[in-house]
């Protein structure tokens, strides 16, 4: 690869890391935010909805990123995607409301569903074919280390300048990628130019949107079974459903999706959904361990997770070599299965659990994580005809933030019902609005015992935590597990790899995209 590839690859990669880290910095502020002095004096549901308004336009406008990447070229979409997110860092850095945060984190949102598929596409399309596994490699390894980076860099801001700090400091960074994007990255043309399919793309954003939004709503009181969480569950899946009827009828649609008939392409789209839910999840629930359970505070829990970002960084690094070795196939089995052991350690985990144990877990972790998403990517992108790139692009970093808020979500509900059933014994002697309050959490649970004095309901607390989170981790490790059975199913040998026995060849749909 030339030097000016390399820098194009940097560029897609700052550019990824910063979307990401943004869907995932705010969650060490929610306790600042809560405060009226320091914060906004948010609500519970302010702060879910501020977390959420990102990945909620995020993952609706995945496909509308990828369409007009397409039309438009990823490099143009890039740089709207970029001017759009610093645009919206600003007001959300100066928020003075709740209301004001949320909106702007929408806004935030889009600009990120604009730049993910670009920055792929250009990885992907801006690289000769000999390192383009290893250009993936390095932009599939930001998805991972920005998850880990993000309490970090939102803990040392915050303990050093105002929660708006984790906002603003997006601005140089959006300012170093748009100088890159205009020295480095090619203009890349496709062979044919796809008409803009709106109605298309309308349908997959409303149906997103109310798919995400039922999601978050099933995390929350009354759970799965209101008709709050039912109605746009249902709403969401039977607008998609008229999504893919559409696409299949129109000749000029914004997602072929007969790509879903190749198994490569179908089967690692869910894959790595189930493994950014599994990831996703269990690092929501990681930090409420560290800092409530173990007392660290939110910089310190943060720099333990980083250990999960050196995982994922060694894992990329190795994860070509370990494909050769053993096709993708079984290097993304064997990586989901360590990555499923992670996820159910949790089962020993207890109060007493030294932090290095916690770290070497998370380093495996990370390091089996690196071993799919890579190769994973690579093998999905392979079966996308040139003009294609972006839409296909689109499938494959919309699995992220949906896998996410999805693992958020279930694994959260599941975490807050296990809570209040081990909680429940304990605070059935206390009135009726403290009990509430003891039900709906640790942390609410934690401050009540301080304010009455009750030294016994603190560690009942602890308790409570630690079998809600062993209940959740065994979840999270068996949703996991799916995934290596989709791998095994869907990835068998094609019959060039059963011939030369190792290697990466085209798939037939790539042949067939290519012909037409």
């Amino acid at each position: 690869m030339s030097e000016r590839q390399w820098w194009t690859v940097a560029v897609a990669v700052l550019a990824q890391t910063l979307v990401l880290l943004d869907n995932t910095v705010l969650n060490i502020a929610m306790e600042t935010l809560a405060d009226p002095v320091r914060g906004l004096g948010a609500d519970a549901s302010d702060l879910a909805w501020a977390v959420a308004s990102f990945s909620f336009v995020f993952a609706a406008g995945s496909f509308a990123g990828g369409a007009l990447a397409d039309r438009y070229g990823p490099r143009r979409v890039l740089v709207a995607g970029l001017a759009t997110l610093a645009a919206a860092s600003v007001p959300a850095a100066f928020s003075t409301d709740a209301a004001e945060l949320i909106a702007a984190r929408a806004v935030m949102g889009a600009g990120g569903a604009l730049i993910t598929p670009a920055t792929l596409a250009i990885v992907t399309r801006g690289t000769a074919p000999a390192v383009r596994t290893r250009a993936i490699a390095v932009w599939a390894s930001s998805g991972g280390v920005a998850v880990a980076l993000g309490p970090v860099v939102g803990g040392v801001l915050i303990s050093r300048f105002w929660w708006g700090a984790i906002f603003l400091v997006n601005v140089p960074v959006v300012a170093v990628c748009l100088l890159g994007a205009v020295l480095f990255v090619p203009a890349l043309r496709y062979p044919e130019r796809r008409p803009l399919d709106l109605p298309g793309l309308a349908l997959s954003m409303l149906g997103l949107s109310l798919l995400v939004y039922g999601v978050i709503q099933g995390g929350r009181r009354p759970g799965w079974t209101s008709p709050a969480t039912l109605t746009p569950l249902l709403a969401g899946l039977a607008v998609l459903t008229v999504f893919v009827l559409v696409q299949r009828a129109r000749a000029g649609s914004s997602l072929d999706v007969r790509l879903f008939t190749e198994p490569r392409f179908a089967g690692g789209s869910v894959t790595l959904l189930l493994l950014f839910f599994g990831l996703a999840g269990q690092l929501f629930y990681c930090a409420f361990y560290l800092q409530g359970v173990h007392g660290l505070s939110a910089p310190a829990a943060g720099a333990v997770m980083m250990a999960a970002a050196g995982g994922i960084v060694l894992g990329n690094q190795v994860s070509p070599a370990v494909t050769r070795l053993l096709t993708v196939r079984w290097a993304a089995v064997t990586g989901i299965l360590l990555a499923s052991a992670t996820f159910g350690s949790y089962v020993a985990f207890d109060a007493g659990t030294p932090v290095a144990w916690f770290v070497v877990m998370l380093v495996v972790q990370g390091a089996a994580v690196g071993l799919v998403v890579a190769p994973m990517t690579t093998e999905m992108m392979t079966v996308l005809p040139p003009a294609q790139t972006g839409a296909g692009a689109a499938v494959s970093a919309a699995t992220r933030p949906v896998g996410s808020t999805l693992g958020v979500a279930v694994l959260g509900s599941v975490l807050a019902a296990g809570y209040r059933r081990a909680i429940g014994p304990t605070v059935d002697g206390l009135p009726r609005r403290l009990r509430e309050r003891a039900l709906d959490s640790a942390e609410e649970t934690r401050a009540l015992a301080r304010s009455l004095h009750r030294p016994d309901l603190l560690t009942a607390a602890d308790h409570a935590y630690l079998h809600a989170m062993r209940v959740t981790a065994v979840w999270t490790a068996l949703l996991s597990l799916a995934g290596a059975v989709l791998v095994i199913g869907f990835f068998r040998p094609r019959r060039s790899e059963l011939g030369a026995g190792r290697g990466h060849r085209a798939t037939p749909l790539a042949g067939r995209a290519d012909r037409r």
